[in-house]
């Protein structure tokens, strides 16, 4: 059974939230310029991979304001290289169009226009559209899914090329993500080509098990975790052998000998269910911080890890500094603890008190997921990938991100058909992207 379906239009909206781990079939998904992936259903959006829904006309009014339209049909968001802001996000209803700055999310001025007017050829109500660059298409396009007809749109020549995929079930969305295409259709989605329509390996698969975070959905949700696409919420390292990396209600234990194991969080970590957001290795304990500002001090008792009695406390206590924080790192034996809100890097010393801030810093990224500091040198964590430095200050200094790494690729080991690169990573997982 589906939930109903709701609707933007009409005076009444449903404040309630909606849960996307239910069986939802999304109306449309789509990044934005920040590569933050919304997902829409009737009148609620989700921003990211997890986390609460909320009322779209929040932050697109305009598309509830023409009430005799229905729900959002398709979305995706186009480079526009001669418009000075770059990019805007597309929405489709009924016959209609809207298209909003992505920086602003204000329409754009002469908007909404009838679909033949701005992408002639492309019919009305449709099932769902994701852009396709070139490189991925024969050329910049824009790939339109109405039933089983696909209409490969040309952004430069405005010409379109239609073709039937009658082997691909009915897209009711479409996302283009780590340069793979995305069939949503359900609860599930089918990875296909975005030329030919070509579905190659084991699909479909349940979305609830790589796109969105859904503690207790199935029986081998643990495995799965590993290979996810959802980002990492935060990493430690105590620069000897011992690593963790955690995401929602799971962590990942991992060594060189022995590779990356996953388990539920509350298994090992007594009073802490989920939603780490920062953590790092101090004066041999681990220090977790949730979501809430606090911060959780764990002792190692060989397998087990104890809470130190009188933990949890604020964190403006432990650190000096108000929280949410994005993430935390120390390096080696320093203790300069890094500290990581947004764009900024706050760096502070433990080894006095009362702890505060030393130095401030501005990072090349809008906003972090995760960070950690090795043998290797500094892993930031931004959606799917990492990026790596060699020292504290080349990443305060850097004006540019480095080259980026597949995190489940090339930290995970997850290869192209779902199993380990490396004969020493133990959980194998199915790959969304086979």
């Amino acid at each position: 059974m589906y939930p109903p379906v709701a609707t933007l239009a009409g005076p009444d909206h449903h404040g309630a939230q909606m849960d996307r781990c239910e069986e939802i079939e999304f109306d449309a998904i789509t990044p934005d310029a920040k590569r933050i992936t919304y997902f829409f259903k009737g009148d609620h959006m989700w921003a990211g991979f997890h986390g609460p829904s909320e009322l779209i006309n929040g932050s697109y009014k305009e598309l509830d304001e023409h009430h005799h339209l229905g729900h959002i049909d398709a979305a995706f968001c186009l480079h526009q290289p001669n418009d000075e802001d770059h990019l805007h996000t597309y929405f489709f209803l009924d016959n209609k169009v809207f298209s909003y700055h992505e920086s602003s999310h204000v329409l754009v001025e002469g908007f909404p226009k009838d679909i033949s007017e701005e992408f002639p050829g492309i019919p009305d109500h449709l099932d769902a559209a994701v852009e396709c660059p070139k490189g991925d298409c024969l050329r910049d396009s824009v790939v339109f899914f109405k039933g089983h007809d696909v209409f490969h749109f040309d952004t430069h020549t405005k010409k379109v090329k239609a073709s039937q995929w009658t082997h691909l079930p009915n897209c009711t969305s479409a996302l283009r993500w780590l340069d793979h295409y995305y069939c949503f259709h359900g609860h599930q989605f089918t990875k296909f080509h975005p030329w030919s329509g070509t579905v190659t390996g084991k699909y479909p698969k349940d979305a609830r098990d790589f796109f969105m975070k859904c503690p207790n959905f199935s029986d081998d949700h643990t495995e799965r975790e590993r290979c996810s696409h959802i980002p990492l919420d935060a990493m430690a390292e105590d620069g000897l052998e011992k690593s963790f990396a955690f995401r929602g209600v799971y962590g990942f234990n991992g060594s060189s000998n022995d590779g990356w194991h996953a388990f539920p969080i509350a298994h090992t970590f007594k009073n802490l269910q989920r939603d780490v957001t920062a953590a790092f290795f101090y004066a041999g304990h681990l220090h977790l911080i949730k979501v809430r500002e606090r911060m959780f001090l764990y002792e190692s008792g060989g397998q087990h890890y104890r809470l130190v009695v009188g933990f949890p406390i604020p964190l403006k206590v432990a650190l000096g500094i108000e929280g949410p924080l994005d993430a935390a790192f120390i390096c080696g034996e320093h203790s300069i603890l890094h500290v990581i809100k947004g764009n900024q890097m706050f760096d502070i010393e433990l080894a006095t008190t009362p702890r505060g801030v030393v130095m401030e810093s501005r990072l090349p990224f809008p906003k972090v997921d995760a960070a950690v500091c090795g043998p290797d040198g500094i892993r930031v964590f931004v959606g799917a990938d990492y990026f790596q430095y060699e020292t504290p200050m080349l990443l305060a200094y850097s004006k540019i991100m480095h080259e980026p790494h597949k995190t489940s690729l090339e930290m995970f080991g997850c290869g192209h058909h779902g199993t380990n690169v490396s004969q020493s990573l133990t959980v194998h997982a199915p790959n969304p992207l086979t």
